[in-house]
């Protein structure tokens, strides 16, 4: 037996006893695309709740094309990637898929825009559209 086999097996079998106890473990949350509800929230946007713990939201917003989110107030941090589509904040330039953007807890948020559409993901304070300015 080659002696780099011997060191490698033990190795080889707790890589595989942890595989199948990560497969076994029901602590994880999968929302594939084809589901979640998606749900009116303004004009041209809908949103689909993926997570809500502690007053803290991960979702999804499809704005059509055209579609805006009026200045707004954040309660805390709100982090946004944009999934596809091209956004634009206040008077900032479009930033397409892949780009991040970071609302500051208490800070205006100016209107959020879309000439072509898009879906974003967020992270943040459950969003109230009633309270929208």
């Amino acid at each position: 037996m080659d002696p780099t086999d011997a060191r490698g097996r033990p190795r080889q079998i707790r890589q595989r006893l942890m595989e199948r106890v990560a497969d076994a473990d029901a602590s994880h949350l999968t929302v594939p695309l084809d589901q979640g509800l998606w749900q009116p929230f303004l004009d041209g946007v809908q949103i689909k709740v993926l997570r809500e713990q502690d007053e803290v939201l991960s979702y999804l917003l499809r704005l059509a094309p055209g579609a805006r989110l009026p200045p707004h107030r954040h309660p805390q941090d709100e982090e946004c990637i944009v999934i596809e589509g091209c956004l634009r904040v206040g008077t900032l330039p479009a930033f397409g898929p892949g780009s991040y953007h970071l609302a500051h807890g208490g800070a205006l948020h100016a209107t959020i825009s879309t000439d072509t559409g898009a879906t974003i993901f967020l992270r943040g304070a459950v969003p109230q559209a009633d309270q929208l300015l």
